[in-house]
């Protein structure tokens, strides 16, 4: 098999090969295709679509092709009977594609003619119903002669009966079409509505057309990167506290607007970035020259210039990135430098922008639960769960929690990050209304200290009180800020009641933890006193 890009065949050599090549010529379209596979990426994807090849074909055109269509991506792949030459890739208004007409525009045709049918209907019954006002009004003073039609009374009776049938039956078919044209005219407003949101997209298409031999029937492959895809992981996370597990569910939301819909295709979902740069920054030298005594400014600006980090570069593509719609795990296959999620089942997702949401397996984790709270941020306590990181990966996304059953808000999950000691990430579950947290009015007192007095010495007194209402006992975590001296000229010394657990809890210094069991019906109380010297010619600048 042979396979050559874009090669351009001289004028003499066409003609003579066109006399040669004459006796077949397939033609076929996107929609006598059909899509395969679709590997899915963040803000792109690569789709690859399959052909049938009639024996003794020597030529072959894909019409309505997406024009976000990569033309550099785009390779071609056939079965052993199948000699592939060049091929040429055309871009074109869709509009002047006959094979590339929406297939909206049928149904919608069909639509206003069933309209235009209904409103026909409507207008004839209309001219009966003002037929039969005539009719009724010429034997009165004001009808047309002005004067009354002799008759008898059994007449008068049946004209008057044959009248009035013939105005209800008039009214209420009337009534009935009018019913009907407003159903029409509902089916057709979205219709209109996607038709025109999608001629942008869909204003121009794509022609693939490839030169090939073949000797029998055999399939033809494409494969091309298209924008305007995506996908993002979502997680559902149950919490049951009784049996202290939770139950993870896997999710994948999908959307793509590429211009072509995945119709019942395989789906991969892919963690790799094709549209990221393909080499690092590299650095730049670092020079120094002597400041000339006339430029003082530019050269201080020079300078400048030359210490400060360069800015980054533009990534390119990242606009199509935020433009793509914004997605696991069923069996999962990692490559080495990316993971990819194999979907079992075939999926269809429209090229409107919906977002089809894929359910990808669970697993049950087993949690430590523990009730933790800050009283010094908020006197509230809250149900957190401790997870080990399950076996596979699982991509950083967002979570819904709930918790025996019922919805406490979102969360994250992301065990990438796990920084705790036992290397376990946190899901809180919302808050423990059960237990009671009070924090008391915090000392500050603030003096001189030193033989001279020429230090300031500040004392700072936290207290906290926290009560189990449970009927079981309860894992309390208790979390306080300590303050941490970044100059040497200010000196820090912490005391707490009972001592913590930890003073650099999550590894972020300056965290002090407590943790210890509260039998039900317990209360526990914690203290930090915090004192902090410096000289009084030193303003100190607190964060916190």
């Amino acid at each position: 098999m042979t396979f050559l890009r874009q090669r351009v065949v001289p004028l003499a050599c066409a003609v003579a090969c066109g006399a040669l090549l004459a006796p077949a010529h397939a033609q076929d379209n996107a929609g006598n295709s059909r899509i395969a596979r679709v590997t899915v990426y963040s803000g792109s994807a690569t789709v690859e679509r399959v052909a049938k090849v009639p024996a003794g074909a020597r030529s072959i055109t894909l019409d309505c092709l997406p024009a976000s269509l990569d033309a550099q991506s785009l390779q071609i792949n056939a079965d052993a009977a199948v000699r592939v030459g060049e091929f040429h890739v055309r871009t074109q208004e869709r509009d002047a594609v006959a094979a590339c007409a929406s297939p909206l525009d049928g149904r919608i045709r069909e639509l206003e003619d069933q309209i235009a049918s209904v409103k026909a209907e409507v207008s004839g019954l209309q001219l009966v119903d003002g037929y039969l006002k005539n009719v009724a009004t010429a034997g009165t003073p004001e009808g047309g002669n002005g004067r009354v039609q002799p008759g008898t009374p059994a007449q008068i009776v049946a004209t008057a009966d044959a009248l009035r049938k013939s105005a209800q039956d008039a009214q209420l078919r009337t009534h009935q079409w009018q019913r009907k044209q407003e159903a029409l005219e509902r089916a057709l407003k979205p219709l209109t509505a996607e038709r025109e949101r999608t001629a942008g997209q869909r204003a121009q298409v794509v022609s693939v057309s490839v030169n090939l031999a073949t000797e029998r029937d055999a399939e033809l492959r494409l494969s091309y990167q298209v924008r305007g895809t995506g996908w993002q992981p979502t997680y559902r996370a149950t919490l049951d506290a009784s049996k202290a597990t939770v139950l993870l569910e896997r999710q994948a939301l999908v959307a793509q607007n590429s211009g072509e819909d995945w119709s019942n295709v395989e789906l991969t979902l892919s963690t790799g970035q094709p549209g990221r740069a393909t080499q690092g920054r590299l650095p730049r030298p670092w020079t120094l020259d002597v400041v000339q005594p006339l430029a003082k400014s530019a050269g201080s600006a020079m300078y400048s210039a030359l210490v400060a980090p360069a800015a980054a570069p533009m990534v390119r593509g990242r606009a199509n990135a935020e433009e793509a719609l914004p997605s696991f795990d069923v069996s999962s296959v990692d490559k080495g430098f990316a993971t990819e999620f194999s979907v079992p089942q075939r999926i269809t997702v429209p090229s409107n922008g919906q977002r089809v949401t894929l359910a990808l397996g669970t697993y049950t984790a087993p949690a430590t639960l523990i009730t933790r709270t800050a009283p010094a941020v908020e006197e509230a306590a809250y149900l957190v769960a401790e997870l080990a990181p399950p076996p596979g990966v699982w991509p950083v996304g967002p979570a819904t929690l709930y918790r025996d059953g019922a919805f406490v808000g979102a969360g994250r999950i992301d065990f990438a990050s796990a920084t705790s000691a036992a290397g376990t990430s946190s899901l809180a579950f919302g808050r423990d209304e059960l237990v009671t947290v009070r924090a008391l009015p915090v000392q500050d007192l603030t003096g001189s200290a030193g033989f001279t007095g020429a230090r300031t010495e500040r004392r700072t007194r936290y207290a906290y009180t926290v009560e189990n209402r449970h009927k079981a006992a309860i894992a309390l975590q208790v979390l306080h800020a300590a303050p941490i001296s970044r100059n040497e000229k200010i000196e820090v010394e912490s005391r707490y009641q009972p001592q913590p657990t930890d003073l650099a809890w999550d590894s972020n210094p300056g965290t002090v933890a407590w943790r210890q069991a509260l039998p039900a019906g317990g209360t526990a109380q914690f203290s930090a006193e915090h004192t902090i010297r410096h000289p009084k010619d030193v303003e100190v600048q607190e964060r916190q």
